[in-house]
């Protein structure tokens, strides 16, 4: 495999400002059928709200709501209510909402199924500048009972403002307290009670409100500002303890512990160098976490024989810039903080298990690449917020001659940016999609698609012009897709509804035909589930993918369910298909699967369900894609990879696994894949080779082979066993002291008859690449605008004329490096077929293939300089 490093793709990253999980705790005996409904939800200075599943430690971002023209995230806010049980004895878990501030005078309720708002309420009064959600009513025994919650906020003109969220709604009730001067911001707020609740001013005081009636309980001063600096200090974070005492974070760079009675200063710590921008507390009030301008994340804990006191544990500095806000949450098998700033990378710290497990930072890039190629006409297309570039590589990284000699392309010419499209509108880019021939482009928001034809000119100027194609019937998609032989094109209407249309072209033009709705096949998910938690959130569609000869469809779900379609001749139902308005009754109330269009009169072929349906897999599909279809194969392989890191390996028509995913489970996967805490991204095909990356990794797993049982030979030599990862992880990093893994750079390959002959390969030394069959690439490094350093691949050990073909069986099963990092996307190019006098003549051989790995790592993102407390800025 030949590869292009392309790092001149951007993919601009936006601060993190607001972090809010759905549930800060879970106690007692639902607490593990529960954590499947928490979210962490993390809003970021483009618009952006990424919603993330914890899976106790695996951390799958399972949704991006793209931002707008002009806005911000700077405040989330989570209402979740109180579980109820029904009259069966079943439990209903509490619904979650969540709400959102982008320092404007509203507040934004967000629809996750559909991706987009939900709702919007806005009041006479400035902006909003801070928001919490009241907490909810308890009974004696401290179990929250149904009741309204409502949300206060904090604006810049010196107004405390309610919202009411009853009956499923959201409006502007009131403004509670307007305070004498318009200077006075309110910057922070927490609850100390239902109806008590604290806010952080920018006058150097923490005010306690009464918000049935008003009232101000108390003032508390910070006092003047340091000497040479600005009078006032701001409060930037305030939060409560449960028995009661405040803590707050200021622009001293001061953690203050305040007496919840008295509402008296009982203790100030010196903890930070420059103003503490967050604060972060554990469920039972033993733990405080702060976090500021200087990069700093300070734990403290309460002095041992010292009532009420507390100390400084350690400082780290996990971050890169400043720390802008922090969320905690607690269960039995978690209990974790999840901070962010303006470096963009979310960093997930242990909390219970400070100082014995390490932290982990994830990826600031989305788990959906936002790329793909047109491999036939060697175009990359990129896109974020509004704009799409499409780039085209001219050469081949590498060009085979008759002489096998190699000739290196100068890759400062062999880019070039051929075109810039601003979709109009408020909304960003929710997806895009390009034809394998480079001639028709699809662009979706969460309220339109656009479609445009392609012409490049590639005798003459170059020149690549554009022109629309009118696409009638499309309300917006959360993703769209084009089938490889261009005839048709499939988009996700309001998360779950799947769209489909023809595709046709005459000459120089193209038409989109008015869509029509694919039925969904009916599932039977518990109502209790439907009713309460996330709702109808698990039915979003996440993957589509169409087979490779575009007569087979399949699409996966949160809820981890796969549909396929079939294309057949309209009127004809073969092997017991379901047409497509032919739903089965089923108790799936919000699944939304009943056909609302039929295909266009007169057209000769239509999408049908087969009757046999796949499996509901045990995980959540990360990627799905068809595996390359043999010509003298009828049979299609859908392979699914899932957050648990299985490979399987479907017939999608008779919804049975392959052979080889029932010789090879998940057990005998490497064990460097399977403790790979990143998620697969995609999966690029080359034959019967499998290239799996993530934004960390490259795997290569070749399918007509079967894997070696023990995989691990370092660990069995060792202890005897297979290392696992061990269960009491708290959900951020591995334990501290774990016995060594993998170095970074280090890169294996099983080789031999029965996978059972290892070798290291090293990057730097071709002769033993090619000893376990790597061979020549080319990278692409922008850092000096000169030719890279060449990337060592896997070289088919098959000869070309006349070699035994027993040597087959000697070419590597698999392969992994982690050179290359943090990897956007990875897409497949064009290649040159090797010349006729290297004609192969072995059946089964690997096929030659170029593709472009684009990478963005975190030291070229476009940071303001930092602050420090002598005044000067580093850039």
């Amino acid at each position: 495999m030949d590869i292009n490093r392309c790092r001149f793709i951007p993919y601009p990253a936006s601060a993190i400002n607001a972090v809010a999980f759905s549930e800060s705790s879970l106690p007692g005996a639902l607490a593990k059928k529960k954590q499947g409904q928490v979210r962490l939800a993390i809003g970021r200075a483009n618009g952006d709200i990424e919603i993330w599943n914890p899976l106790s430690g695996a951390w799958h971002q399972e949704l991006i709501i793209p931002g707008g023209k002009d806005r911000s995230v700077d405040g989330l806010v989570w209402i979740t209510d109180a579980d109820e049980e029904t009259s069966d004895g079943k439990v209903i878990f509490g619904r979650s909402r969540l709400f959102s501030i982008g320092y404007t005078a509203a507040v934004t309720e967000w629809d996750l199924a559909k991706a987009k708002p939900r709702k919007h309420a806005s009041g006479q009064h400035g902006d909003i500048w801070c928001i919490g959600a009241q907490p909810p009513l308890v009974n004696n025994k401290g179990v929250p009972e149904p009741g309204v919650r409502n949300l206060v906020a904090g604006t810049v003109d010196g107004n405390l403002v309610l919202y009411s969220t009853e009956d499923d709604d959201l409006r502007f009730v009131k403004s509670l307290i307007r305070t004498p001067s318009k200077k006075t911001k309110m910057v922070s707020i927490a609850f100390q009670k239902r109806d008590i609740v604290v806010v952080g001013c920018s006058n150097s005081t923490i005010c306690v409100y009464d918000i049935r009636n008003g009232a101000l309980l108390r003032q508390m001063s910070l006092g003047a500002g340091v000497s040479g600096g600005p009078k006032s200090i701001i409060v930037w974070s305030v939060k409560c303890l449960p028995r009661g005492d405040i803590v707050s974070g200021d622009s001293t760079g001061h953690v203050c512990i305040w007496d919840g009675k008295t509402y008296t200063q009982a203790q100030r710590i010196q903890s930070h160098t420059q103003d503490v921008l967050c604060l972060a507390v554990s469920a039972n009030g033993s733990q405080i976490l702060s976090g500021g301008m200087d990069r700093r994340t300070v734990l403290y804990e309460p002095k041992a024989g010292h009532n009420g006191r507390w100390s400084k544990v350690y400082h780290r500095k996990y971050h890169n810039h400043d720390v802008k806000a922090m969320a905690s949450f607690e269960s039995p098998t978690m209990s974790v903080v999840v901070s962010g700033g303006l470096d963009a990378s979310p960093v997930v710290v242990p909390l219970r298990t400070a100082s014995k497990e390490y932290h982990r930072q994830l990826s600031h890039l989305p788990q959906r690449t936002n790329l793909q190629s047109a491999p036939k006409a060697r175009f990359i297309l990129s896109w974020w917020a509004n704009e799409i570039r499409i780039w085209h590589l001219l050469h081949p990284a590498r060009k085979i001659l008759d002489s096998n000699e190699t000739t290196a392309v100068d890759i400062r010419k062999n880019r070039k940016l051929l075109a810039q499209i601003l979709v109009k509108g408020e909304s960003n880019i929710t997806s895009a999609a390009i034809s394998s021939d480079g001639t028709l482009l699809i662009a979706s928001t969460a309220t339109s698609i656009k479609a445009f034809h392609l012409l490049y000119d590639q005798s003459g100027s170059g020149q690549l012009q554009i022109k629309q194609v009118a696409v009638d019937g499309a309300s917006g998609a959360t993703k769209v897709e084009i089938s490889p032989d261009n005839q048709w094109v499939c988009w996700i209407e309001e998360g779950e509804k799947v769209m489909m249309a023809r595709v046709r072209s005459s000459g120089s033009t193209y038409e989109i035909s008015r869509p029509y709705r694919l039925s969904r096949t009916s599932r039977q998910i518990p109502k209790n589930l439907l009713l309460g938690g996330l709702g109808s959130y698990s039915r979003k569609i996440t993957q589509l993918a169409f087979s490779p000869d575009s007569r087979v469809l399949s699409a996966s779900d949160l809820a981890n369910f796969i549909d396929i379609w079939v294309l057949q001749a309209s009127g004809e139902l073969q092997n017991g298909a379901h047409g497509a308005g032919d739903d089965e009754a089923g108790d799936d109330e919000s699944s939304s699967d009943s056909s609302e269009d039929e295909a266009e009169d007169g057209e000769d072929e239509t999408w049908r369900r087969p009757r046999t349906e796949i499996p509901r897999l045990n995980r959540t599909p990360v990627v799905l894609t068809f595996a390359p279809k043999p010509q003298q194969d009828d049979e299609y392989t859908l392979v699914v990879v899932t957050t648990a890191k299985d490979v399987l390996m479907f017939n999608p028509l008779s919804g049975a696994l392959s052979e080889w995913s029932r010789r090879n489970p998940s057990s005998r996967l490497p064990e460097q894949f399977r403790g790979t805490r990143d998620h697969v991204k995609g999966i690029v095909w080359q034959g019967t080779r499998a290239w799996i990356y993530g934004v960390s990794f490259v795997f290569m797993f070749d399918l007509s082979q079967d894997l070696p049982e023990e995989i691990d030979l370092k660990a069995k030599k060792k202890s005897g066993t297979k290392r696992k990862r061990d269960g009491t992880e708290a959900g951020a990093g591995g334990k501290i002291n774990k016995e060594p893994t993998l170095a970074p750079q280090e890169i294996k390959a099983a080789t031999g008859p029965d996978g059972s002959e290892w070798a290291d390969v090293e990057m730097a030394d071709a002769d033993d690449q090619k000893s376990v069959g790597a061979s020549s690439g080319f990278e692409d490094d922008d850092d000096d605008d000169s030719d890279g350093e060449e990337l060592q691949r896997l070289r088919e050990e098959q000869a070309t004329n006349g070699e035994d073909a027993g040597k087959e069986a000697a070419r590597a099963k698999w392969w992994h490096t982690y050179q290359y990092r943090p990897i956007l996307g990875i897409v497949p190019l064009w290649s040159e077929l090797p010349p006729k006098s290297m004609k192969r003549q072995l059946e089964g051989i690997i096929p030659p293939l170029e593709v472009a790995l684009v990478e963005r790592p975190e030291w070229e993102l476009d940071l303001p300089p930092r602050y420090f407390a002598s005044g000067e800025y580093e850039r």
